[in-house]
């Protein structure tokens, strides 16, 4: 069976492991040499306080290792990806 991420992922509504909504995957930036994923690309929900989240343009960025599982959302630790803004 053939999974296509695309399909599988787009749209996905992303939460915080505090039940927050995070907003929802537009994009996913992949390491172009090792092929890894990066950071997940969001559209940040309405009334998000987006000055704790690192931005690019429109969207906020979360990193990959930030998340803890995707199932009918992609759940993140909301503690990782606060380490990530400091970095």
């Amino acid at each position: 069976m053939k999974y296509y991420a695309k399909r599988l992922l787009d749209n996905k509504k992303i939460m915080s492991t505090d039940a927050k909504e995070l907003g929802t995957l537009e994009d996913i930036h992949i390491n172009a040499k090792t092929g890894a994923i990066m950071d997940l690309v969001v559209s940040p929900a309405e009334g998000l306080d987006l000055a704790k989240y690192q931005k690019e343009e429109d969207y906020i960025l979360i990193p990959f290792g930030a998340v803890s599982a995707v199932k009918d959302y992609i759940i993140v630790d909301k503690d990782k990806a606060k380490a990530f803004m400091m970095r």
